[in-house]
């Protein structure tokens, strides 16, 4: 059996799945920094990464969340919930 595929794997740390999308980012945005500036040493720099890892999945499943709460929410002219439509970001 092999890895497995890191969209699938749902074990996230407690204390990432506890943040908010707009922490996870601020964090994995430093990691990324701190990394692309190699001033870490190996040791750490693997613990980085790792934990980077885990707040991108964190912050691409909270994405998913939202674009899937707004695929559900189809508002008429008048302002109310009239069905649901799919996503278009454009």
């Amino acid at each position: 059996m092999g890895k497995p595929d890191s969209m699938t794997d749902t074990a996230l740390p407690a204390e990432i799945a506890a943040l908010s999308f707009e922490d996870a980012l601020r964090e994995l945005e430093q990691i990324v920094q701190q990394l692309e500036r190699g001033q870490v040493r190996l040791d750490e720099a693997v613990t980085a990464y790792e934990r980077g890892s885990h707040l991108k999945r964190h912050c691409e499943r909270r994405l998913a969340e939202a674009r899937t709460k707004v695929e559900k929410i189809m508002v008429s002219a008048d302002g109310t919930a009239a069905g649901t439509a799919p996503f278009d970001p454009v």
